[in-house]
């Protein structure tokens, strides 16, 4: 597809939580993901996605061509036979419950659904269900996003100063639960619950961009920009009381650029890159507890240095938002 992006890049972004559960883990009784191991946090790549769909969806106003496909209860075998129909103007025949779409019709309806949904091109679907619209591997991937430090999981109780009591189903109407209530003590009116949160964690989260797939997905430069601009405001308006207080602190990028004489050659080392992506995670950005500072409880209780001098030729160090527009 025409007008994607030329360059690979390599996202380093940082984000904290304050008294919060950044990511609840359902096989944990929906507590903050942690590494048993070494007993830092985590934040799954699912968790970091949403947030950014729900920042283009609502940015964008969920229009194409930045609709959102993946969206909370919905089915998704409804916007596959949408494709079909705009794209082969039917649905294809089904078989046993089975598409029998065409190699073809499967193709048109895959590029349809990449010209309008945001987070198709991005990062990617299976779209194999239904009348379907096959499979789309996305030039975006993030990695899990893992916390600086250990941190403490803090499982709080509260007080609910009502009742949801249903009265074993005995009550018919309004009248009888208004009677059943003021015959109830006080104390049995209340009611316990729980929170759990981490005190603080300052995480760091990896995403990588393929120049390649872009090609795949038509991932255009806009669409690049519009991915660090979510980075930076992911959780700006996806605020809660169980997330505590979220915030992205910094968001940085490696973009390659290529070295060669011939223009040919130099956009073909672009595309494949110039280094590896652990340079900009692992050697330009640190991130460095302060000296005396053994609980972290905040984020100035960090120091972030960025070390330009190592990034080598046919590599740009960007940083956001500063340099949003030197995406493409």
């Amino acid at each position: 597809m025409s007008n994607s992006i030329t360059h690979r890049y390599e996202f380093m972004f940082l984000f904290d939580c304050e008294n919060g559960n950044p990511n609840g883990d359902p096989d944990a009784g929906n507590t903050p993901r942690i590494d048993p191991q070494d007993m830092r946090g985590l934040v799954s790549d699912v968790a970091i996605k949403r947030r950014i769909r729900n920042y283009v969806q609502l940015a964008m106003g969920n229009e194409s061509p930045n609709s959102i496909y993946i969206q909370n209860a919905t089915n998704l075998n409804t916007q596959i036979a949408v494709a079909h129909e705009k794209a082969n103007k039917q649905l294809p025949k089904f078989e046993k419950g089975k598409s029998k779409a065409s190699k073809e019709e499967v193709k048109s309806a895959k590029e349809w659904m990449c010209e309008n949904f945001y987070d198709v091109r991005t990062f990617g679907a299976v779209m194999s269900t239904g009348a379907n619209a096959g499979q789309v591997r996305g030039p975006v991937q993030i990695a899990f996003a893992k916390s600086e430090d250990a941190i403490m999981q803090l499982d709080i109780s509260m007080t609910r100063m009502a009742v949801t009591d249903t009265a074993e189903g005995k009550l018919k109407s309004s009248e009888d639960y208004k009677k059943w209530e003021a015959e109830q003590p006080e104390d049995k009116m209340r009611t316990f619950g729980r929170k759990s949160i981490i005190p603080y964690g300052l995480f760091v989260g990896k995403a990588f961009v393929s120049a390649h797939l872009a090609e795949q997905t038509g991932f255009s430069p806009d669409d690049l920009k519009l991915f660090a601009e979510s980075l930076l405001n992911m959780y700006e308006h996806d605020r809660s009381s169980s997330k505590g207080v979220m915030t992205t602190r910094a968001v940085y990028a490696i973009k390659h650029v290529g070295t060669d004489n011939v223009e040919e050659q130099r956009l073909r080392q672009a595309k494949l890159g110039c280094c590896p992506a652990q340079l900009l995670f692992e050697n330009v950005v640190k991130v460095n507890l302060k000296k005396g500072k053994q609980f972290p409880r905040s984020f100035g209780d960090y120091d972030v240095v960025v070390d330009k001098s190592i990034v080598p030729k046919g590599v740009t160090f960007l940083e956001f938002p500063r340099d949003i527009n030197k995406l493409d």
